[in-house]
């Protein structure tokens, strides 16, 4: 071969290398995608449908249901890499160390606009329960009780602390730990007959939504109130798998797609099954979550997923 010929066999090469490397998606390391479900409607919504357009876009998502904590201690340990649902500031104990040394990281604000705190029936609020401390001057009528989700959630962790705290006028109650589903059974067959009771509301919510409950005053700085979504990712993720963390990032919700979605799955829904159903009727929704990425592989992302829907 001449000397020529080498060179224009070295820019070939070269040119070749420089497309791929333009049009790589993200290392093989990066395929599967583990996110973290603790067990809420809302997360499992969010989850499923991040989960459905990483398979369209080539990736393998795997779901692991966990506890708070313990998402949050295996974002820290490198064993989980996206968490959709950390809800501040009621979060904040939570996170606040593994904010501290860098092991999780905050790469965006995905919901705003929800609300979470301590709720009563409205007909309860209407006789005069309308904050925190009212809870202790109506106790019998409470049976000394406040309802509660899964054991190790924030929300659970926040009325174990007022409960505790003099001030809050709360001495003598028990939360009672429970699911998302046993908490609103319970609410739901205590408001029918009229009973008084305490419970753990949030928005988004399809069922608390509808119902008629009024969320108490005099939270302080506790958590509870105004809420914001962000999305956690493990240290170092957005690098190590640049395509899979911008679509992470891109991802953004709203109240009502959310509510939409979650009264799915609570009428026996699948949560990826339900997604790909709302993603089909809402085909415009995906542009601003794939923009700037592609396929695990460097594809058309916008192909990939008009393929896997089906439209």
């Amino acid at each position: 071969m001449s000397r020529m010929n080498s060179f224009a066999a070295g820019l070939g090469l070269a040119a070749f290398l420089s497309t791929s490397v333009a049009f790589a998606g993200d290392a093989e390391s990066c395929k599967t995608v583990r996110l973290s479900d603790v067990g809420w409607t809302d997360i499992q919504a969010t989850t499923g449908l991040a989960s459905v357009l990483l398979t369209a876009l080539g990736y393998e998502p795997k779901t692991i249901q966990l506890s708070v904590p313990v998402t949050m201690a295996s974002l820290k340990n490198k064993d989980l890499d996206v968490f959709l649902g950390n809800w501040m500031p009621s979060m904040t104990n939570d996170i606040k160390d593994y904010t501290a040394d860098g092991s999780v990281e905050t790469i965006s604000t995905n919901l705003t606009g929800a609300g979470y705190g301590i709720v009563v029936p409205t007909y309860v609020a209407d006789a005069g329960v309308k904050s925190l401390t009212d809870l202790g001057k109506f106790k019998d009528k409470f049976n000394g009780k406040i309802y509660g989700i899964e054991a190790g959630n924030d929300g659970n962790r926040i009325i174990l602390d007022m409960i505790k705290n003099p001030k809050d006028n709360l001495d003598g109650f028990e939360l009672v730990e429970s699911s998302e589903a046993g908490m609103l059974t319970q609410a739901e067959q205590s408001m029918k007959s009229n009973e008084w009771i305490a419970f753990l509301g949030w928005t988004p919510h399809p069922v608390m939504g509808a119902m008629k409950i009024t969320y108490l005053d005099g939270m302080g700085d506790s958590g509870f109130g105004a809420a914001t979504v962000f999305t956690n990712v493990r240290k170092g993720y957005t690098t190590e798998c640049p395509n899979a963390g911008k679509f992470i990032a891109n991802l953004k919700f709203n109240l009502d797609m959310e509510g939409q979605m979650m009264d799915a799955i609570l009428k026996g829904g699948d949560a990826q099954t339900v997604a790909t159903d709302w993603l089909k009727k809402h085909p415009d929704a995906v542009a601003p979550w794939i923009a700037g990425v592609t396929t695990f592989d460097g594809g058309d992302a916008a192909a990939a997923v008009k393929k896997a829907l089906g439209s």
